[in-house]
């Protein structure tokens, strides 16, 4: 695929929790990768270049792509210890490990783990794998400004902490409800962040998945806050 070329964020949303982000330095960010088999993901997407790839947890909605994405770009993989080992496993190299609450610097970007309140398990054999816990992500970038993935989750009280320690402009957070918060705990956890923009994502993939940026729409009108919704395929900086 094609990216685009900014001195400002530009975010590409592939569907569900897929994204490509463009930094203001230029460096790509892919975020969950899921393509093949994604109902959501236009057709014929590939992903063959990227400086980092961000990885919340082992479901196969989040995963499905990383081994594929991973050899195409040669880029470095942050993932939760366990998981990182279990990609190691599966014959990835530029795997890097982490604990919840570190930091690293990588591809001139600041990158801290932060919870998630979610379960998280690779399938082996038809059966579910411990690949350790759910995470998000808080980025900062070249310009001091700062992202937070939160992967799949349900609202939690320290989103507050994230907040006060980070202060993270632009939130991504699932709204599709039953497997994650829906919109009005996101609209919640968007105050809670003290966010001026939220990217929603993980919903409509699936019948199941109920929750629409609309209502989130609503629910943040009053408190200015801004909900930036794509369509899959589309790009905005």
């Amino acid at each position: 695929m094609t990216l685009p070329s900014s001195n400002r964020l530009a975010i590409t949303w592939l569907g569900h929790s897929t994204f490509v982000l463009t930094t203001p330095g230029g460096k790509r960010i892919v975020t969950d990768p899921w393509l093949e088999g994604n109902p959501m993901c236009p057709k014929g997407t590939h992903i063959d270049a990227a400086d980092l790839i961000l990885l919340t947890h082992g479901h196969s909605d989040h995963s499905g792509d990383i081994v594929s994405v991973s050899r195409a770009t040669g880029a470095p993989i942050l993932a939760v210890y366990e998981l990182a080992l279990w990609l190691e496993g599966k014959g990835l190299h530029n795997v890097q490990g982490m604990g919840i609450g570190g930091t690293l610097a990588v591809a001139g970007l600041e990158v801290t783990m932060v919870p998630a309140l979610h379960t998280s398990s690779a399938i082996e054999h038809d059966v579910p794998v411990y690949v350790g816990l759910a995470t998000g992500f808080v980025v900062r970038m070249e310009n001091e400004q700062t992202i937070y993935f939160a992967g799949d989750t349900a609202l939690f009280g320290d989103m507050r902490l994230i907040a006060e320690i980070h202060r993270p402009d632009i939130a991504f957070l699932p709204i599709g409800d039953r497997y994650t918060m829906g919109p009005e705990a996101a609209a919640l956890a968007c105050r809670m962040l003290g966010v001026r923009q939220v990217v929603p994502m993980h919903y409509g993939t699936f019948p199941e998945l109920t929750g629409r940026p609309e209502r989130l729409e609503t629910l943040l009108a009053p408190h200015g806050v801004d909900v930036l919704v794509l369509k899959p395929g589309d790009t905005a900086s």
